[in-house]
């Protein structure tokens, strides 16, 4: 049995996306990440190329072309409204608002910013425009079951690491 991961190992990680440039982290998991490596998606191919042959205890810093993943940052999502018409519940920062647009199709906007005369909402994903690294650490390497291979990670879990990114 290797101990390294290669196609068909089910493998977890934590990880954390960070901001190149101001060294913040954007987004953390709160539980660790489990996909079958080679069979999965869950991962762009930018990320997942760098986990072959690593071993559990490693830990990578990948850089991600955001603009790849959620293409040039759009000015036309981000719209300003006065406060007044913003119902309270909404005037929270990171609160996120679904909206239809004319075809009836939903869209997220987060709450960006605030005061006592406007509140202004970004359709944007919030990695969009940012030059970030995903900091991945490897906590198992197994062989995958038949059924988690079918699958393409445990059974009765569902990961997509592009919902947690996009807020969809």
């Amino acid at each position: 049995m290797s101990d390294t991961i290669e196609n068909e190992k089910f493998v977890e990680l934590n990880y954390k996306v960070i901001d190149e440039k101001t060294g913040d982290v954007l987004v953390t998991i709160d539980y660790p990440l489990g996909y079958v490596h080679g069979v999965n998606d869950v991962m762009s191919e930018q990320v997942t190329k760098h986990l072959d042959g690593k071993k559990v205890g490693d830990i990578i810093e990948v850089p991600v072309d955001t603009k790849q993943l959620y293409g040039d940052r759009d000015e036309s999502l981000v719209f300003t409204d006065n406060i007044e018409n913003v119902p309270e519940e909404y005037r929270e920062i990171g609160m996120t608002i679904t909206m239809e647009n004319e075809k009836g199709e939903p869209k997220n906007f987060i709450v960006t910013r605030f005061d006592d005369e406007t509140l202004t909402v970004d359709g944007n994903n919030p990695l969009c425009g940012r030059d970030v690294v995903f900091a991945l650490e490897v906590l198992t390497i197994r062989e995958a079951t038949d059924e988690e291979i079918d699958l393409g990670g445990a059974v009765g879990a569902d990961p997509d690491i592009n919902d947690l990114l996009t807020n969809e």
